[in-house]
């Protein structure tokens, strides 16, 4: 079972050993801490992630750090959700969503050309495979 910290509303600023030096200052144990960063930039995305070695070192670090004033914002942290798996459409979408999702995706690609479009999520693209978000990517690694 996995005792993972999701912290967010992190300045860009902070990095793991900041939040490293946070935990030792209070007592608090992690056995990883990963902030995700932009991977082109390197710039940090304002969360992390922070693995606790049990359950109630997990709820100390959230108790502690959940609605803590840092700068100006105040920092969330709450247990991590498992990411989601599976491609194509959304939880719950109707077999007439996933068709639909299907044909147009099928129809994009033999017709776009370099034309742009925009893709489920609203982005626009050029005609490129659709691949996995670098969050969802980011966030499989540090799980």
């Amino acid at each position: 079972m996995s005792f993972t910290v999701f912290l967010g509303n992190l300045p860009v600023w902070v990095t793991a050993d900041d939040i490293k030096s946070w935990l030792t200052s209070e007592n608090l144990v992690a056995d990883a801490v990963k902030v995700i960063r932009n991977p082109e930039t390197q710039e940090s995305k304002g969360f992390a992630f922070i693995e606790s070695p049990n359950q109630e070192e997990m709820n100390s670090i959230i108790r502690r750090f959940d609605r803590a004033p840092l700068e100006d914002r105040l920092l969330r942290a709450n247990p991590a959700q498992p990411p989601k798996t599976g491609k194509g459409a959304p939880k719950g979408a109707s077999p007439a969503d996933r068709n639909r999702r299907s044909a147009a995706a099928a129809a994009g690609s033999s017709a776009a050309g370099n034309a742009q479009r925009k893709s489920a999520n609203g982005r626009r693209t050029n005609g490129a495979p659709a691949r996995q978000s670098a969050f969802a990517e980011e966030l499989a690694k540090a799980l």
